[in-house]
């Protein structure tokens, strides 16, 4: 009976300490690291891709390493907490290593190939860059990580903590904190300079249609012609391309209203417009009493977009009883709405 107890105890202890103490030995070796990274070069890059289909550059990392039979954290910022730190002067192939091109923090992960070159998801797709490159990568190498040979430990940190690491003021229980990292790391939504994201800042009309193209890539046939927004604006070629798309259009007025905030309801449909939203609800089993919200009449001009964008939602941000139709769109939710919309 006593050794009962113990042993009871014993699994008692390990189920309490389990998240804190998730190890994986790696066995395999550079060079398997490296040919299954080389035969995927030319894949297409795709925003929260983590298939063959496409990748972002965590995706690619992650989806290498498990087919090696290692598996990693999904994000690049998580990816960093991982392994051994390694030298630039030691590296060898296989190594993770990792870059801050788009801000503060990890915004980029590559797989060191070997000869001063890694393997990574750019825009251009899955290619090999050199780690040296004095007009890009060489400027934002931040360090490297030893994946191979050593032991992969995933802990988790209690909920109050911030990503200090990357935002400051995002804490790891926010739940657009992954939509947040994925959309920065891929450069359509950036933070300040001193290292916060301010997740709760409304965003503006003009914002928004830069940040949504940065997606789409979408280029109009004619330059900007309302009367708010110059040649010289900053986001006039993005607002010109969203205006002939239909995603983001201007009023009857002849102003496009660059710098008024964006609502909640015109962020559903923007999305939906962008993406294809309701195709993806339409396609899930999820049940349609799942999509309602209490301020929602159906006859609303943005119904459809908003039930569409809680079917779709990977973020728990939009599944809520109420969704404020008029109220400012945050930063954290037009990260959340994007995120959702572009996954797999």
């Amino acid at each position: 009976m006593k050794k009962r107890v113990i042993q009871m105890v014993i699994v008692a202890l390990l189920i309490s300490i389990a998240p804190f103490m998730t190890t994986q030995a790696s066995a395999a070796t550079g060079n398997e690291i490296v040919k299954i990274a080389n035969s995927l070069l030319g894949v297409r890059y795709q925003m929260g891709g983590t298939t063959p289909t496409g990748f972002d550059c965590s995706g690619y990392t992650s989806y290498v390493y498990k087919k090696a039979g290692i598996t990693l954290p999904r994000t690049s910022v998580s990816q960093y907490g991982t392994g051994k730190v390694v030298s630039k002067a030691n590296l060898q192939a296989g190594d993770l290593v990792f870059f801050n091109n788009l801000g503060p923090g990890i915004t980029h992960v590559g797989i060191y190939v070997g000869n001063g070159r890694f393997a990574s998801a750019e825009s251009e797709g899955i290619t090999t860059s050199s780690i040296n490159d004095p007009y890009y990568w060489g400027k934002y190498y931040v360090g490297a990580k030893r994946i191979i040979n050593t032991t992969v430990t995933a802990t988790s940190t209690p909920a109050s903590v911030s990503m200090s690491d990357v935002y400051k003021d995002v804490p790891l229980a926010h739940p657009a904190l992954q939509a947040i990292l994925s959309l920065s790391q891929d450069g359509v939504i950036n933070g300040y300079k001193d290292a916060t994201f301010k997740p709760e800042n409304s965003i503006t009309r003009g914002q928004t249609a830069a940040m949504v193209n940065r997606v789409l890539n979408l280029k109009a046939q004619n330059p900007v012609n309302f009367t708010d927004v110059s040649t010289s604006n900053d986001f006039a070629s993005d607002i010109a391309a969203m205006n002939e798309a239909g995603i983001l259009q201007g009023y009857s007025n002849g102003k496009f209203g660059v710098y008024e905030t964006l609502t909640r309801a015109q962020l559903a449909v923007i999305v939906d417009r962008a993406f294809a939203m309701q195709q993806k609800a339409d396609a899930t089993i999820q049940a349609a009493s799942a999509a309602s919200y209490q301020d929602v009449p159906e006859t609303h001009w943005a119904a459809e977009s908003i039930h569409a964008l809680k079917v779709i939602d990977q973020t728990k941000v939009f599944q809520t009883s109420t969704y404020k139709l008029s109220s400012e769109a945050s930063r954290a939710e037009f990260s959340a709405a994007i995120y959702s919309a572009t996954s797999n």
